[in-house]
């Protein structure tokens, strides 16, 4: 039997890379308040993180993006920014930022941090004194505050609704007590817009780059990158599914035109500092011909392109998904990217387990089944051309955890959509280090969210040195993926003739070949097999003999 090749031979070592480590990089998500634990008071922090640095280096990734750890209320998991130069206490101090920061660059390892620039806290000092001072404050005028339609004011401005449910719009009280002007926020209402069209914002970001930049930052992953700009004067849209619409219509509210001035900007600062420093842009656009115009050689060095994530396990679905990614950056030179799995979205080792409801609660499936979909997918992602972001805790296999109870949960679009959307932390549960212990290794005072029982025969602990492992298999991948000159780099795959249902496609000295099918289908044997997700037999045989490609499998070939 042939499960993979951890032990597999050296290729032949790739060429020097052309510059632009992040072209073919492997970057994994650390959403910090579930990582690791570093003083015991059940909420992830950087102490945490900077501890298990080694894990990483060892699993073999290039860089690691940190989800926001600026100062905040939490009102969203961080994502409501009080203050981008300051760290949020629960999550440690800016010394333990830039502690981090070092030993990561010590290993080898580069850093991505978020930044959020769409919308800022209610609680940062600009809006708590848009608010306390009322109309004519200066401050107003760096958020959307506008007056109300209907005869007092009393209805908002514009149709628009939050991504969050619910009405886009939130009524202030003036001073004196009395119903004042309205203000915008597309998320929660802790989250009100910035409007980017006052200058004082543009400067603030500029400054806030630089802070970062000066303490080492290797990047930049920019939160919202299409929403900045609205349309000028806020018209209606005229539809009431405006949450089923970011970035796959146009609309007066996403993906204006100005956004590119902004980036435009903030390369030529990150041109400036030494190192190659990045900006890669959660840019929801209605094409992926709009998403390539983020990623100009004068704009952001990438953008995450969500295509594969919402792709069914279906080979001709994931093939188009391919061609039109990689065309779509190679017409502006940038490089493409790939991901499964992030922190908004149901893990791929249960959205492969079986269709899972749009906008309800997600369903926990054949577990068997989604991990070997699954399994068989990041092989598939990772042998193609570009940078591939993984999310923690998927290199353990870990699914979705679909039974939370209720009152646990703290998506704040759980309650603003009456309990029927909001579903995010079930992706969020903190990770399993041991197989027992407080938290499973997590931290010594339990976690923010509970994890549920069996999690620790999915912890690193259980699967270390497993050959069969998922843990294992993603460091066999990693480590071949660093030495194969037809891995990751690149802009092209040459597809070859393939049964329905299963995916072929030639890189340099390289073969990948995937059966999404639930049986096995014959294909010409392409050459010696290197790292397969499941089991095969050994493989006998000239170039282009019979071999049967087991259902749900990923196997990579040396041609």
């Amino acid at each position: 039997m042939f499960p993979y090749a951890s032990d597999a031979p050296d290729t032949v070592a790739p060429a020097a890379a052309p510059p632009g480590w992040w072209r073919e990089a492997v970057i994994y998500q650390v959403y910090p308040r579930s990582f690791a634990d570093g003083n015991g008071d059940g909420m992830g922090d950087l102490p945490g993180i900077r501890s298990r640095l080694p894990y990483l280096k060892e699993l073999g990734v290039d860089a690691l993006w940190l989800n926001p750890f600026y100062a905040s209320p939490q009102a969203d998991a961080g994502y409501d920014v009080a203050d981008h130069r300051a760290v949020e206490p629960v999550l440690g101090t800016l010394a333990d930022a830039e502690e981090l920061i070092r030993y990561a660059h010590e290993l080898g390892m580069r850093v991505i941090v978020d930044l959020v620039p769409n919308h800022s806290s209610d609680q940062h000092e600009w809006f708590r004194r848009a608010r306390e001072e009322g109309p004519g404050s200066p401050y107003r005028d760096r958020y959307h505050f506008r007056p109300g339609k209907g005869a007092s004011g009393e209805l908002p401005p514009n149709d628009w609704t939050s991504v969050f449910g619910g009405p886009a719009w939130t009524r202030t009280e003036n001073p004196d007590g009395t119903p004042g002007d309205w203000y915008l926020h597309l998320f929660a209402p802790e989250q009100p817009d910035f409007d980017w069209e006052h200058p004082a914002v543009r400067h603030e970001f500029r400054s806030i780059l630089r802070f970062w930049l000066d303490r080492g930052i290797d990047g930049f992953r920019v939160d919202v990158a299409q929403g900045l700009i609205k349309a000028e004067g806020l018209p209606d849209i005229g539809r009431t599914d405006q949450r089923r619409m970011l970035g796959t219509e146009a609309t007066p509210i996403w993906d204006q035109d100005g956004v590119h001035e902004i980036y435009r900007s903030w390369r030529r600062i990150l041109d400036t500092y030494p190192g190659e420093r990045i900006a890669v842009a959660e840019a929801w656009a209605p094409t992926a011909e709009r998403t390539a115009l983020y990623v100009r050689p004068d704009e952001l060095h990438q953008t995450f392109n969500f295509a594969l994530m919402g792709a069914s396990w279906d080979a001709e679905e994931i093939r188009q998904v391919v061609d039109t990614s990689l065309e779509a950056v190679r017409t502006v030179g940038a490089s493409a990217t790939w991901v499964l799995s992030n922190h908004d979205t149901c893990r791929h080792a249960t959205r492969f387990a079986g269709p899972q409801p749009e906008g309800q609660r997600h369903r926990a499936g054949d577990r068997t089944l989604g991990l070997r979909r699954a399994r068989a997918a990041t092989l598939l992602m990772l042998a193609l051309p570009g940078s591939a972001y993984l999310y923690q805790g998927e290199e353990l296999g870990l699914p979705e955890v679909t039974d939370l109870p209720d009152e646990a949960r703290q998506d704040p679009a759980f309650a603003r959509s009456g309990e029927t959307d909001g579903f995010r932390d079930g992706c969020r549960v903190p990770m399993p280090w041991t197989v027992a212990g407080p938290s499973h290794g997590f931290g010594t005072g339990g976690s923010w969210l509970p994890q549920p029982e069996g999690w620790g025969m999915l912890s690193v602990e259980a699967q270390m040195s497993d050959p069969d492992s998922t843990l294992e298999l993603y460091r066999a991948a990693l480590a071949l993926r660093r030495r194969h000159p037809g891995l990751g780099a690149g802009d092209t795959v040459q597809w070859d003739d393939a049964p329905d249902g299963v995916l072929a496609f030639r890189r340099p000295g390289f073969v990948c070949t995937t059966n999404t099918a639930d049986r096995a289908l014959t294909i010409p044997l392409p050459g010696r097999p290197l790292l397969s997700n499941s089991p095969i037999e050994d493989v006998e045989g000239p170039p282009g003999a019979a071999f049967a490609l087991p259902a749900h499998t990923t196997v990579w070939w040396t041609a």
